[in-house]
């Protein structure tokens, strides 16, 4: 992903701008990290350079879950306890 699409993006639940960029590997781009509204506390993964900014009901669990695992040790830890739609604690 590029960081200039950025400026452009918005929460796809509340339209919160601008949102926050966690990158946890980058290349020429942002090839594995997690975009974050502070707002409402979702996060929307990015996945080999393609953010994953899907409403709720379109997202799939046992995934989000899998990476929010992955990256743990590296996303802020108020979205792996108290993340939205899903945490790695009991929210």
């Amino acid at each position: 992903m590029k960081r200039s699409l950025m400026e452009i993006l918005a929460c796809p639940i509340d339209k919160h701008h601008p949102l926050e960029l966690y990158v946890f590997e980058e290349k020429d781009e942002v090839v594995e990290g997690m975009i974050v509204c502070p707002k409402c506390n979702r996060f929307y993964p990015i996945i080999e350079e393609i953010p994953h900014m899907l409403p709720d009901n379109l997202r799939t669990k046992e995934e989000d879950l899998k990476f929010l695992k992955k990256w743990a040790g590296k996303a802020p830890r108020k979205i792996v306890e108290e993340g939205k739609p899903y945490c790695l604690s009991t929210c």
